[in-house]
C-alpha cells in the first residue's frame, strides 16, 4: 500500500447518482449517466474516474468572481445526458469540499484521493472548482506511483493566464509556480507548457517568471484555426518531451461567447474547435493520466454554455467521439 493510500482517501461528500434521458435498453442507447458508478469499489478497473473539487477559496484570494465551488455539480449535469459512441466504465469518487477557507488542507485531501485513483490504474478527471484545483491534482500525481522509475511528467495548461503568481498564500493564480517549487524540491525541473496565453491578461513580471522557469507557451493570437500547423507542432513537441501528461483546462481559455461562466471571460480566447482538437490529440497519445477542468462558475453561465463546453471536452478526451 502506498503512503497516499495509507491515509484517508475518502471523499468529503459522495456524489448523487447521475441521471438523464433514457431511450431504452441496449448498448446503442448508452449515455454517461448509464455507465457512471457512484461510491463503487475503489480498486475496480475503470476507463475514467471523476473527482470533484468544490473550492472558491483560491478565486477569493486571487480577487476573482466567486462561484466555482458549484462547478463540479454543473459539469456532471452537463455530461450525464451525453450519448456514448461505445460502452465504457466510469466511477465517481465524490467531492473534496473547501468550505472553511483552508485551501491547503483541501488540496492535500484532493491529492490523496487522486493518488488512490491513479494507483488503481484509473485515468482521473478532476472537476473544479477554481484553478487552485491544478496544484491539488498535481500533488496526487506525484504521490502516486506513476512517476517512479524515472517517468517524465509533462504539464500542459490550456489557459489565458500563466498562473505563476508569487503570492504569500496559494490561490487560483499560483498553482504552477507551486508545482515548479515542488519539482525543484524533488530535484527535477517542471516541464510546463501553456497554450492560449493572453498578453493583456498577464503582466510583464509573469512573462519574466515564465522565461526564468523555461516555460514554453503559445499566445492566443497564434492559436486560431489558420495556425493549426503551429498548434500541432507545439503539442507534439510537448508530447515527445514527456511520458505522463497532466492536462489542466481553464475554461477561460475559450472566447467569452463560448465560456461566459468563468471568473475572467476572454476577450479573444482560443476557439472551441482548436481547444477540442488539442484535448483529443493529447488523449490519443495514450500519455494522458490526469486532467482537471477549472473555473466553471454556474452563477455566471448563460444557457449552460460553459458547462456544456467543459462537458464536451471531457467527453471527447474519454471517448474520442
Amino acid at each position: 500500500m502506498s503512503s497516499a493510500q495509507a491515509e484517508s482517501t475518502s471523499a468529503d461528500v459522495l456524489s448523487e447518482p447521475w441521471t438523464g434521458r433514457d431511450d431504452g435498453p441496449g448498448a446503442d442507447n448508452l449515455r454517461w449517466h448509464h455507465v457512471v458508478t457512484v461510491d463503487g469499489d475503489p480498486t475496480a478497473p475503470a476507463d475514467v474516474a471523476f473527482v470533484g473539487f468544490r473550492s472558491d477559496e483560491g478565486v477569493r484570494r486571487n480577487k476573482g468572481r466567486q462561484g466555482a465551488a458549484n462547478g463540479p455539480q454543473a459539469l456532471r449535469r452537463a455530461l450525464a445526458p451525453l450519448a456514448l459512441p461505445a460502452p465504457l466504465t466510469a466511477v465517481d469518487a465524490g467531492d473534496v469540499v473547501v468550505g472553511d477557507g483552508d485551501l491547503e488542507s483541501g488540496q492535500h485531501r484532493l491529492g490523496a484521493l487522486v493518488a488512490q485513483q491513479l494507483d488503481s490504474g484509473r485515468p482521473v478527471t478532476v472537476l473544479g472548482g477554481g484553478h487552485e484545483v491544478a496544484y491539488g491534482s498535481y500533488s496526487g500525481m506525484v504521490r502516486s506511483g506513476l512517476l517512479r522509475d524515472g517517468a517524465r511528467l509533462g504539464v500542459l495548461n490550456l489557459d489565458a493566464h500563466f498562473d505563476l503568481r508569487d503570492d504569500i498564500r496559494p490561490s487560483s493564480g499560483t498553482p504552477f509556480l507551486q508545482m515548479a517549487q515542488s519539482e525543484e524540491r524533488y530535484g527535477r525541473e517542471l516541464n510546463y507548457r501553456v497554450l492560449g496565453v493572453s498578453q493583456p491578461s498577464n503582466t510583464q513580471r509573469l512573462f519574466h517568471t515564465a522565461d526564468k522557469l523555461g516555460v514554453r507557451y503559445l499566445p492566443d493570437i497564434e492559436c486560431g484555426p489558420l495556425h493549426l500547423a503551429g498548434v500541432t507542432a507545439f503539442v507534439d513537441e510537448f508530447l515527445d518531451s514527456c511520458d505522463v501528461v497532466h492536462l489542466s483546462v481553464d475554461l477561460d481559455v475559450l472566447p467569452a461567447g463560448t465560456a461566459p461562466g468563468v471568473s475572467a471571460p476572454a476577450a479573444h480566447g482560443v476557439q472551441m474547435d482548436v481547444v477540442e482538437y488539442v484535448c483529443a490529440r493529447i488523449a490519443a497519445s495514450g500519455k494522458l493520466k490526469l486532467c482537471d477542468i477549472a473555473e466553471l462558475n454556474p452563477d455566471l453561465d448563460v444557457d449552460n454554455r460553459t458547462a456544456r463546453a467543459g462537458a464536451r471536452l471531457v467527453h471527447r478526451m474519454a471517448t474520442g467521439g
